[in-house]
Formats: structure tokens, C-alpha cells, sequence
């Protein structure tokens, strides 16, 4: 059962939103992406360790934001750190953390999207969360890392309603198992490719000739383009697409956040190849990062062979990692969990209405199934 954690006007209203969606994830469609298997629940929580949480905020006719924590483990991550990266295939965002990360080459908080104005409010949040965990009483630096997308088409974002409560609430009620996906937490405001975007998830298990190893992904998607559907060129033929009216307007249509984990042993140089990598999901779905468009990725390892203490008490370290003549198998594994997470996020995204009486469509997902089958796109 899908797990989220509701703030709204109604709660009885929320839940059964939340929870009632019956849209389809691409494979229950019958579209399979990409050559690997996905895991268990075909979910960034297929990585060990792995928590997801979310808090939704949809309140009156304004309000539709929230709140996405992604948690490397269930310890105390500012103690026990993990290896991770960042890439960044078009800069136009408000990624915090970001230089430290890439100096340390670790992850020492949970990975949280908002709004891009809530982003200072979030930041405060992982802070006063890291500050209270046992162990921490004499920590005095935090780095926390939060990625967003601008919402502001359904959203009131300049009100700023993202709380910090919202989001300790999400990284308390993270938990494993199936994520909920579309539009809820972070993506609850979210458009993608012209229809409502909003929070995506995947995975894909390598073979174990090939390390065995598992890739997750977690996409919110705010993103233009024309979208590729398995090869199918499902904007063009819905006309419903990137410049389709160029000569009436140009405008530039981003973001797209995605967050990668897998149990593969590796360290920040890997992490940031494995990163670049999975942009390419944004690639392969019709996005091709624009000029206003920031599109990041955050990768991270939970291998116990390569966490890394705060305090090390030897003066030399040694880590067993992947080569990187392995890699490769990786790098597919993370194009193919991008990929199908960016599809999810679309297909399990309702139509909503918002800011100024807005209206942002459901991908028209019968409608794309019934084209793709006459067109003998299913694979």
C-alpha cells in the first residue's frame, strides 16, 4: 500500500486522493523500459536502507506544495555518512549543499525537494533535525542538502507555506516499501512535458554476473519538452509539446530534480559518473535542458564497505569499491530507473487545479495506450 503523510484543508479528502489513485504506473500499462529488471517495488526503496516521506500540502485554492525526504538509512547519517555526488546538467536551480558535497564527496543528511522559496525554510529543518539526533549534542556545522522545482504555476509560492514542521514531518514518517508517486509532496504542484508532472520512482537490479547490484531512482518533475514515451513520440502526436506555439511565445519549461541510491560500493568519483548518467532519463523522455531549467542529479551509496565516520580514528583509509570497467552496467541501470521514474511520476499524476483557477491535465493516459498499441509501441 502507498504511504503518505498528509497536511490538507480536508484530511479525509486528502487521504482518499492519496490513496485512491487507480492511474497506472507504466508497467502495470504494459510499457517496460530499458533491458534490467526493477526490484521488489520498483522504487528508490528497493536500495537497502533506503526511506522515502512525504508531506503534501493542499489547502483552498492556492495552496498545492509539499515536501519530499529521501533518507540515505535509518541512522544517524550525520555520524555515519555515506558517499555521494552531484551533477548538474543545466545550472538553473537552488541546489543547497552542493560545494560541499563535492569537496567531501559525503552525504551527512537526508536529500530533501520543495518549492524553490521554501528551500531556506527546508534547509533550517535538516539542520534543527541533525542537531537532535543522539550522538550530535557538540555538532556545530551542518550541510544540508535541498534540491526544488518552481511551482508557482498551481502553487501560491511566493506565501511560502512550506513550514519546517512540513518537513520534519516528511523525514519522520519516511519510511521503506512502495512510494507514493505523482502528485504528492514535492510534486504536488509540479507540470511535466505540459500535463502535471510530480514525484517518480524506479529501480532496476543488475544480474548477478554483473554485481548484482541495485539502482534506485526518485524524480520530481517540473520539466518541458517533447515527450518520448518508449520510443513512442507521445507529444507530437497528442500536439502537446516544447514550442509548439513558438510563434505566439517562447518561454524556457524546467526543472527536474532526480536523486539516485544504490548498495554498488562506490565513491564520490563513481557517485558523479553514475549522476551524469542518469540525467540521461531526462533524455530519453524528451527533455533536453533548457535554458531556465535546472536539472540535477544527487547520488549516494549505502554500501556498509564505503560509509564514512565522522570521527576516524586511523590516519590511512582503505575502501573496497567497483572498478571501473563495471561501471557500465551502472550507468544503463541508472538511464533506465530515470527514465521510467520521469514515466511514473506522469502516470500517476492527476489532473489539478490551482493558483488563480489554474488548471494543469493528467497525462491522458488511455489515450496514449490506445495510439502506442495502434502503432505496435508496446515493448
Amino acid at each position: 500500500m502507498k504511504k503518505s503523510y498528509c497536511v490538507f484543508g480536508s484530511l479525509l479528502l486528502a487521504c482518499i486522493f492519496l490513496w485512491g489513485n487507480e492511474r497506472p504506473r507504466v508497467r502495470e500499462a504494459g510499457i517496460t523500459p530499458g533491458i534490467f529488471a526493477p526490484g521488489q517495488w520498483n522504487a528508490i526503496t528497493d536500495v537497502n536502507g533506503v526511506l522515502v516521506g512525504h508531506t503534501t500540502l493542499v489547502k483552498g485554492k492556492d495552496i498545492r506544495t509539499g515536501v519530499t525526504a529521501v533518507l540515505p538509512h535509518k541512522g544517524n547519517v550525520f555520524l555515519d555518512k555515506v558517499p555521494a555526488a552531484v551533477y548538474a546538467a543545466n545550472g538553473f536551480g537552488k541546489l543547497t549543499g552542493t560545494t560541499q558535497v563535492e569537496e567531501l564527496g559525503s552525504l551527512e543528511t537526508p536529500v530533501v525537494l520543495t518549492n524553490t522559496l521554501s528551500v531556506p525554510t527546508a534547509a533550517d529543518a535538516v539542520i534543527d533535525y541533525v542537531l537532535s539526533l543522539s550522538g550530535n549534542k557538540r555538532v556545530g556545522s551542518v550541510n544540508p542538502v535541498v534540491g526544488e522545482t518552481n511551482d508557482g504555476f498551481l502553487n501560491d509560492i511566493r506565501a511560502r507555506h512550506v513550514k519546517k514542521s512540513h518537513v520534519l514531518a516528511a523525514i519522520k514518517n519516511a519510511a521503506s516499501g512502495p512510494v507514493a508517486e505523482g502528485c504528492v509532496g514535492a510534486g504536488t504542484g509540479t507540470s511535466c512535458y505540459g500535463y502535471k508532472g510530480g514525484i517518480g520512482t524506479s529501480s532496476r537490479v543488475l544480474p548477478a554476473e554483473l554485481g548484482g547490484y541495485t539502482v534506485g531512482v526518485l524524480v520530481q518533475t517540473n520539466h518541458g519538452g517533447v515527450l518520448n514515451i518508449n520510443g513512442y513520440p507521445a507529444g507530437k502526436e497528442l500536439e502537446n509539446f516544447s514550442y509548439q506555439r513558438f510563434v505566439e511565445k517562447v518561454e524556457d519549461q524546467g526543472s527536474c530534480m532526480v536523486v539516485v541510491a544504490t548498495d554498488a560500493p562506490l565513491l564520490a568519483r563513481n557517485l558523479k559518473r553514475l549522476a551524469k548518467r542518469a540525467l540521461l532519463g531526462i533524455a530519453r523522455t524528451g527533455g533536453y535542458y533548457s535554458n531556465g531549467s535546472g536539472d540535477y542529479a544527487v547520488a549516494f551509496s549505502t554500501s556498509k564497505k564505503v560509509r564514512i565516520p565522522y570521527r576516524s580514528r586511523d590516519a590511512l583509509e582503505s575502501y573496497e569499491v567497483v572498478s571501473n570497467r563495471m561501471m557500465s552496467p551502472l550507468f544503463l541501470a541508472a538511464a533506465e530507473a530515470c527514465e521510467e521514474a520521469i514515466l511514473n511520476s506522469l502516470f500517476q499524476a492527476e489532473t489539478t487545479k490551482g493558483k488563480d483557477g489554474r488548471m494543469q491535465e493528467a497525462l491522458p493516459v488511455d489515450q496514449v495506450l490506445k495510439m502506442m498499441k495502434n502503432y505496435d509501441f508496446f515493448h
